[in-house]
């Protein structure tokens, strides 16, 4: 069910530079590969993992979410207060989908209810009125809100998780700790409606932190054995490297060697060395290299 249009004017400053340039930086919140294979994957799990049979997409930008679930058989729907989102919603879609504040009263109930990095961007107070107003309208809420991106200039209201899971308790709206929603983000949380004693709550939390304690565990140890692997290989690398140094002096003696082969065997092709060698093979007395013993070379080995 889709109610009438209201006034968008608070969705002004979302406009065209807005999503071409400040959602994420360096990539324009567009119809795009990457957008539409992002909002698939969500919508994948939202089917398979909590099969609802209707979703409300509070805060849904472009129409992406609700595009996916649609294609799934799910009755979805989305609602944003940028006029400029919606009216670039896909067509098929825009019949779902409507320009209006999520802390205005909904047109119906959902089996679940999305809200994707939008209360960030609401002053402290105006979000504490789309919880409780999101609360009214479902038994369970999909959320995610940055903890930590402050430099974006629309994201008035950074808070910690702890905030929403208290703001969302107060409903009766227990964040389901056995869920694991980082299909969205690393921060990302189930909300249900649920009557739980203390009891309960403190079971489910400690459960949890045992959960994440092993897990660390595990994570340590198999850091512990990376680091004691990287010394191992670092000491073989160390004798390896001392070893190709070797063999790069060798390697250069070699090459001297073998410049020198070189020469010498330049040397004996040279005529010279052929006249030389000619005269050695002579006759002692009867040649010409005989005459020059006698003459040049045996006076000067007898002057020494």
């Amino acid at each position: 069910m889709k109610p009438e249009q209201t006034d968008s004017s608070q969705g002004q400053p979302y406009d065209a530079f807005y999503f071409s340039h400040c959602c994420t930086p360096g990539l324009p919140y567009e119809r795009s590969e990457h957008w539409l294979r992002f909002f698939d994957g969500i919508a994948e799990h939202i089917a398979t993992e909590l099969q609802p049979a209707s979703v409300l997409d509070a805060g849904c930008a472009l129409g992406f979410l609700v595009e996916s679930l649609r294609k799934r058989d799910i009755a979805a729907f989305g609602v944003d207060i940028s006029e400029y989102a919606i009216q670039n919603v896909h067509a098929d879609i825009r019949p779902y989908c409507w320009t209006g504040s999520i802390i205005e009263p909904l047109p119906q109930e959902y089996d679940l209810i999305v809200s994707i990095e939008v209360l960030e961007h609401l002053p402290a107070r105006e979000a504490e009125q789309v919880v409780a107003n999101l609360c009214k309208y479902s038994q369970r809420v999909l959320f995610s809100s940055t903890p930590r991106e402050f430099r974006e200039s629309t994201h008035v209201n950074v808070q910690p998780v702890e905030h929403w899971a208290k703001l969302f308790a107060r409903h009766g709206f227990i964040h389901d700790l056995d869920y694991d929603a980082s299909f969205i983000t690393s921060w990302a949380m189930l909300f249900r409606r649920q009557k739980l004693t203390p009891e309960q709550i403190v079971q489910q939390y400690e459960r949890k932190l045992a959960h994440l304690a092993l897990e660390n565990w595990d994570l340590r140890v198999g850091a512990l054995e990376m680091r004691r692997q990287l010394a191992a290989n670092y000491e073989t690398f160390s004798k390896l490297q001392a070893q190709a140094s070797e063999y790069s002096d060798l390697q250069a003696q070699l090459n001297q060697l073998q410049t020198c082969q070189d020469e010498l065997a330049m040397l004996k092709n040279s005529r010279g060395w052929r006249l030389l060698d000619a005269l050695r093979r002579s006759k002692p007395y009867n040649s010409l290299y005989a005459r020059i013993y006698q003459r040049w070379l045996k006076p000067k080995q007898e002057n020494r």
